[in-house]
């Protein structure tokens, strides 16, 4: 870009920019221009300074990146957060889950539930989001008034669910869904089977012919504890993935979601298929479900996008602190020091996310040309001296508070830790009075 090119909306002056892609690439005194929501110039600082600006943003002591991507999740489950704490899986699921799901979950829930998510994610850094849960048209309307970008996964089980009776129905709302958002520049609509234990063969088939039609992704639970593979191998003979596959619902497009448990079979299918895997650590941790092996699928040449899971079984949707927790976990799992580095932790919440869903020539790296989708670190802190390497800093020292600003499409949603477009009080009231009616204070 040369000086005489039209003005800039905004020029960024962090003291780093580390753009994702290249890999490893931490550029100092770099500025980052943004015109009409993408990001138009990167280069040099006395370059940037040459061009015309609207907007001129000295930024020192941050570091600018893509902003993160939230793979996994449930949104409106924050309005459920700490519910039902230190339970296994299916526990929790049976007895507490399902059960105040099946009492509390209406349009209302799920409008108050996502918009809190949403103010949750940004302030943390998350500018992308997929969700996967009931009445998704109210969590899209969400998304559309946030100004924020997401994933909207069709929930589809065999059984009655909140907003459908039965799995035709939701495959009905989804495709209208699909429709009425096919042109949305920040929400995609995606098939959300909700795991192998739930859907039949016959509506797995029914997802896989819809998603080839319309070229939507697949996003389902899969593997995510030994119990669940155990149960499918002594009913059917068969592991899950193996019988998703057979299905032919494997492949670039398909989200499969925990895979704690990975046989050599399974890694095979998986790198035959350019399946993506969504790597949950935090919940996998915390419901005793196993753990994703990272970095055998990372060499494996697997992609493998971080998510936090919902709010119930977490209970944060801090994806840089899953990020760190991801970073730590996968360096015991494969019993050495090296696995996953910081700057491929950074990669895994962010370009790789967004190749997961299809997204990647537009988000996940801070190239010429992609959405200004924009985080702002403040490194300047304390707690993160002296910096040898800032990516170091932020993966295995920073917290998410440390979030100074936030631009999604050029738009920024946060400024100085505030939201621009969310009422923080209001979402905080909301969710306090949601938490006293279901916990019986005022029934």
């Amino acid at each position: 870009m040369t000086p005489t090119a039209a003005p800039l909306d905004i020029l960024l002056l962090p003291t780093w920019l580390v753009p994702v892609e290249p890999a490893g690439v931490v550029l100092r005194e770099h500025g980052l221009g943004i015109r009409d929501g993408r990001i138009a110039f990167i280069g040099p600082r006395a370059a940037a300074l040459k061009l015309q600006a609207a907007e001129v943003r000295e930024l020192p002591g941050m570091l600018l990146s893509p902003g993160l991507i939230n793979a996994h999740g449930h949104a409106a489950m924050s309005l459920f957060r700490g519910l039902a704490d230190d339970l296994p899986l299916m526990t929790w699921l049976e007895k507490h889950i399902w059960p105040a799901e099946a009492k509390w979950v209406d349009e209302a829930f799920v409008r108050d539930g996502t918009d809190l998510a949403i103010a949750e994610q940004l302030k943390g850094g998350i500018t992308c989001f997929s969700d996967m849960y009931f009445y998704p048209k109210v969590a899209s309307d969400c998304v559309h008034n946030s100004g924020m970008r997401a994933q909207i996964a069709i929930p589809i089980l065999d059984f009655p669910i909140p907003g459908a009776s039965t799995a035709d129905e939701a495959i009905r709302q989804g495709i209208e869904l699909f429709g009425d958002l096919k042109h949305h520049p920040r929400v995609n609509i995606t098939f959300g089977p909700h795991a192998p234990y739930t859907v039949c063969d016959a509506n797995l088939e029914k997802i896989r012919v819809i998603a080839e039609e319309l070229d939507a992704a697949i996003h389902m639970h899969v593997h995510e504890t030994a119990g669940e593979v155990q149960q499918a191998v002594e009913q059917t003979g068969e592991r899950p993935l193996a019988r998703l596959s057979r299905l032919g619902l494997l492949g670039p497009r398909f989200q499969a979601v925990h895979m704690t448990q990975i046989s050599e079979d399974d890694l095979v299918l998986l790198v035959e298929s350019n399946t993506s895997v969504i790597h949950c650590p935090e919940s996998n941790l915390k419901l005793a479900s196993g753990f994703c092996p990272v970095e055998r699928l990372w060499q494996a040449g697997v992609n493998v996008a971080l998510g936090t899971d919902g709010a119930a079984s977490n209970n944060d949707l801090d994806l840089l602190g899953e990020t760190r927790t991801a970073a730590m976990l996968a360096k015991a799992v494969a019993g050495s020091a090296t696995a996953l580095d910081a700057h491929r932790a950074l990669r895994m919440a962010t370009l790789n996310g967004a190749r997961a869903m299809g997204l990647d020539t537009e988000i996940g790296s801070l190239e010429l040309g992609k959405a200004a989708d924009i985080v702002a670190f403040d490194l300047s802190g304390l707690a993160q001296q002296p910096i040898y390497d800032p990516v170091s800093q932020l993966i295995y020292a920073t917290g998410r508070d440390c979030v100074k600003h936030l631009w999604v499409a050029g738009k920024q949603l946060l400024d100085d830790r505030r939201l621009t477009r969310m009422d923080e009080q209001q979402l905080t009231a909301t969710a306090v009075a949601w938490g006293r009616r279901i916990s019986g204070q005022h029934e």
